[in-house]
């Protein structure tokens, strides 16, 4: 049976896990929002390896959540991610942060909706979206959006729509149709990696350990550091 570490940590939540093919064995999450990933991530990996009762040597592949979101989270979590695969010498395998959230909200919010919409927040009104059906088919590709009152129209014209991840709640007074419906409390998890990292896992579709990079959307751009006496 093959065992794949799952890393996510493309936002304020830090989730680690062991799976196989049926399903989570070991999982260890901090919702807190308060961007524990630098101090957890390391620790929660070696106890998730630990309680699914395996070694490092028994993984089989590591899978990370490739983005959007934040960039020093990415960062965290694609490092230890290449760390472990050139270490064990095992392949790298990357879920698409956006896509991840949508395993999650379709396993969780009923009655289910026509179209799922993941947000991450991405500062000011701007959040990182994507559109996906009941399937989970992709109907409109990630994009980094500032959100106004008829952004998701030609989908709430259709059926109802389902918003969720930490960009919902400041969209909820600016889409005011009738057909969305806002879920606050569902946010990236390792237990939305499963499907498609054991599905790439089968296809043998790893990413090059030694050039991958997270999914960023847009660049960094550091804040301007303050000098005294200059404005």
């Amino acid at each position: 049976m093959n065992h794949i570490l799952f890393i996510e940590t493309a936002t304020k939540v830090c989730s680690a896990g062991v799976a196989s093919e049926n399903g989570i064995i070991a999982l260890q999450e901090d919702k807190s929002m308060q961007y524990s990933h630098s101090s957890r991530l390391n620790g929660f990996i070696e106890n998730v390896v630990k309680e699914a009762g395996l070694a490092f040597n028994d993984l089989n592949a590591v899978a990370v959540s490739m983005g959007p979101g934040s960039y020093t989270g990415l960062r965290i979590g694609v490092s230890a991610a290449k760390g472990l695969c050139y270490g064990l010498d095992i392949p790298l395998i990357s879920v698409n942060t956006l896509k991840a959230m949508a395993h999650v909200a379709l396993n969780t919010i009923t009655p289910r909706a026509d179209y799922y919409v993941p947000m991450i927040d991405a500062r000011r009104m701007e959040v990182y979206n994507a559109v996906f059906d009941a399937s989970l088919n992709i109907c409109r590709e990630t994009i980094a959006e500032i959100i106004e009152a008829d952004a998701f129209s030609e989908y709430l014209n259709r059926g109802k729509v389902a918003f969720f991840g930490d960009g919902a709640p400041k969209c909820r007074d600016v889409i005011t149709h009738s057909n969305a419906g806002f879920f606050s409390d569902i946010n990236p998890s390792v237990e939305g990696m499963l499907e498609e990292a054991f599905q790439k896992f089968r296809d043998k579709n790893f990413e090059d350990v030694a050039y991958f990079e997270p999914y960023y959307l847009k660049d960094f751009v550091a804040g301007k550091p303050s000098v005294k006496g200059l404005r």
